[in-house]
């Protein structure tokens, strides 16, 4: 197994809803905001060689959206999707598999295109099966006010028209090296990667554990649905975590791309944080 960090740009969110109910005094000091009061963030996907298997989980932002869009998010970096993917070695006709943790427009957005003349959306990746799960697809299609302007249609819809969707049960996983952990507090069931690689386990966040300064437990979105819930699953994941000596990969800290933490009297707290690669 290898695995490549696959950059996909930056954007800048509203610090205080990054951040939930806690102080800007507090969260500044991690990630200072703009004028504007953005801050910058990562999105950070993951591509894994398997065997036969080469599995691309999430697919960032996408560039089919109009100026207007993208000018709310104030986009920055040199970073795409196909970039990436290409400097890693391969082409989008090499993913075998996208896993989409949930389908939010920064996490799915990448996963669908326009043809050269813009009349057609199409997957990203003509050749891959494409991975969501039963309950959060319905949830998504049929949004709740709260949520209905981060499920955009034209990212999910061309998925299931293509034919290339497959849904994951609930503990059952179609990869070998790959359990999810399912969670509902950002959204209604987000899958959460388990990476078995060389005995040890990767913990691919998504946005339970957006970045390294949310391990806090208070420290929640204020975009999650059920703030009180991820705090019981973040602190469930968290002790996994800590007693498994797993490494968590952070999909937006601007950072740092990972770390690994570990059980004190205070709590869990971050033992050691860096690229990927220090860890493996």
């Amino acid at each position: 197994m290898n695995l490549h960090i696959i950059d996909t740009g930056y954007f800048k969110l509203d610090g205080g809803a990054m951040f939930g109910v806690v102080p800007k005094t507090l969260w500044n000091r991690h990630n200072p905001a703009d004028e504007k009061n953005l801050c910058n963030w990562a999105m950070r996907c993951l591509l894994i060689e398997d065997g036969d298997k080469l599995i691309l989980v999430d697919t960032g932002l996408g560039d089919k959206q109009d100026e207007k869009f993208f000018g709310f998010y104030d986009l920055n970096g040199d970073a795409t999707l196909i970039d990436s993917i290409k400097k890693a070695g391969f082409s989008t006709e090499d993913v075998t598999d996208v896993v989409l943790t949930h389908l939010h427009f920064d996490h799915v957005g990448g996963a669908v295109k326009y043809n050269t003349d813009k009349s057609l959306l199409t997957p990203t990746f003509p050749k891959a099966t494409y991975w969501s799960n039963e309950t959060h697809w319905q949830w998504a299609t049929n949004p709740n006010p709260r949520e209905k302007a981060s499920f955009l249609k034209e990212n999910i819809l061309p998925i299931k028209e293509s034919g290339q969707l497959k849904f994951i049960e609930k503990g059952i996983s179609p990869f070998s090296n790959i359990d999810f952990i399912h969670v509902d507090g950002h959204t209604e069931q987000m899958m959460l990667p388990v990476i078995t690689y060389k005995n040890q386990k990767i913990i691919y966040a998504a946005d339970l554990v957006p970045s390294s300064f949310h391990l806090p437990l208070p420290w929640v979105m204020s975009y999650d649905v059920r703030p009180l819930i991820t705090m019981v699953e973040k602190e469930a994941v968290l002790k996994k975590a800590a007693e498994e000596k797993c490494i968590l990969l952070f999909e937006h800290d601007p950072t740092y791309e990972a770390a690994i933490v570990e059980n004190t009297e205070k709590g869990i707290k971050i033992l050691q944080r860096g690229d990927l690669g220090i860890f493996l």
